[in-house]
């Protein structure tokens, strides 16, 4: 049984307040989608962005692959994302208009080894939004301590 992948932005939630999520897949090389099985991707510091009718993902870190040679891939290259033309051009449409932005949450192995990654459409959360997200944890942390 393999085990399965789950690389997830924890910062996201605190970050930012999640609106809407997608489920797009990625066009990756190789040696990326072997690394990515292996564990060894990052996507906190990743974000979206258009290209013309396109979407990208920007900053998201795929390790080399150890035992990749010279047709290795870089770790921090623009990875175009798949979604259909409807999904792109409603989020394109709110990205323009709101000034919202688009960033990735979930990336994971679907049942048919395929990587997909999990994009949210996002608003910017202020100071005082994300002290109230600490109280709220702290609060849920101590009721769960009461109860056991």
């Amino acid at each position: 049984m393999e085990k399965a992948i789950s690389i997830r932005n924890k910062r996201a939630s605190f970050e930012f307040y999640l609106l809407q999520e997608f489920t797009a897949g990625i066009m990756l090389t190789g040696t990326e989608i072997k690394s990515i099985r292996d564990g060894k991707a990052s996507i906190a510091d990743a974000y979206c962005t258009f290209r013309g009718d396109e979407l990208f993902v920007l900053n998201m870190h795929i390790a080399e692959y150890s035992l990749g040679t010279i047709y290795n891939h870089v770790p921090k290259r623009e990875r175009k994302l798949l979604l259909t033309k409807r999904e792109l051009h409603k989020l394109l449409v709110k990205v323009k208009e709101r000034g919202l932005t688009i960033i990735p949450t979930h990336l994971f192995i679907n049942d048919n080894g395929l990587a997909k990654l999990t994009i949210a459409l996002a608003k910017g959360k202020h100071s005082y939004d994300k002290r109230e997200s600490l109280k709220q944890k702290d609060m849920k942390r101590e009721i769960e301590r009461s109860r056991d």
